[in-house]
């Protein structure tokens, strides 16, 4: 065998080209995509909007180093898709949609792409490998965000970041990037992520959140009650329908909620 991995990596056998580099980008957990809250708001609203069915968006920021990835802005594109993947990036609408964006000051490149599971975890398909790999021949380090807006609820967002594993690094000789931290480990990944290729046709990275001061008061202040509320009257035959319907909806989660459990329990 080792024998077989010197012939690959000496290029014998694959039309004898030059050898391989060995000191290039390779898979490192410590890598981590700093997401800022009007990005991670944008997702959260064309997520919750395109229920039940998955909606796409590109990601606009810049990478810093090789440890660092800052996502600053996100945009829509219009595409929709089943529960199993979404359509391909129309290229024509990226172009146009980049050139107003620079014309408003935003002048980052496109680091990745998101889309929305919702309801059933953040994973990627068969599709969804073809189409990082398709962002990764543009720029080998672009990142796939999935977000899932219906398991999503107040302080916690279920999100995710992947990156597809070059499976011919190890034929060709070349060894991943060693790696001293631990910060790509410290979340468990799930048991669908694990069942449909996590750690074996795509990793994970670690996601972060930048906040700025005037951030942080914006999003503070984002629900924040005035004093003309407590002066509006209720009508209580229309807040007893809500509740009515608040209940109803509870006990039809809570079903779904178990049901999943069970699955999971049989798996």
């Amino acid at each position: 065998m080792e024998r077989l991995q010197r012939l690959l990596g000496s290029g014998a056998g694959l039309g004898g080209g030059a050898p391989p580099q060995t000191d290039g980008p390779a898979i490192d957990n410590a890598e981590t995509v700093y997401i800022s809250s009007l990005a991670l708001l944008k997702m959260l609203k064309h997520g919750r909007a395109g229920v039940p069915m998955e909606v796409m968006g590109l990601m606009l920021g810049e990478f810093v180093d090789e440890f660092t990835i800052h996502v600053f802005d996100v945009f829509a594109m219009p595409q929709s898709g089943t529960g199993v993947s979404v359509e391909a990036v129309d290229d024509v609408f990226q172009t146009k949609m980049m050139d107003m964006l620079r014309q408003t000051g935003r002048d980052q490149m496109v680091v990745g792409w998101y889309h929305s599971h919702p309801g059933f975890g953040c994973w990627l398909s068969s599709v969804d490998v073809n189409t990082q790999q398709s962002f990764e021949q543009l720029n080998k380090r672009a990142v796939a965000v999935v977000i899932d807006p219906i398991q999503s609820v107040k302080g916690k967002v279920v999100i995710d970041a992947f990156r597809t594993i070059d499976t011919t690094t190890l034929m060709m000789g070349q060894e991943p990037r060693q790696s001293t931290s631990n910060v790509g480990h410290l979340n468990k990944p799930s048991i669908q992520a694990l069942i449909h290729g996590l750690n074996r046709h795509y990793y994970s990275l670690n996601i972060d959140y930048h906040k700025t001061s005037y951030e942080t008061n914006m999003l503070l202040n984002l629900h924040k009650k005035n004093w003309q509320s407590g002066l509006k009257l209720v009508d209580y035959n229309h807040k007893e329908c809500e509740n009515l319907t608040n209940v109803e909806e509870m006990v039809k989660i809570s079903k779904l909620y178990n049901q999943r459990v069970l699955e999971e329990k049989e798996l």
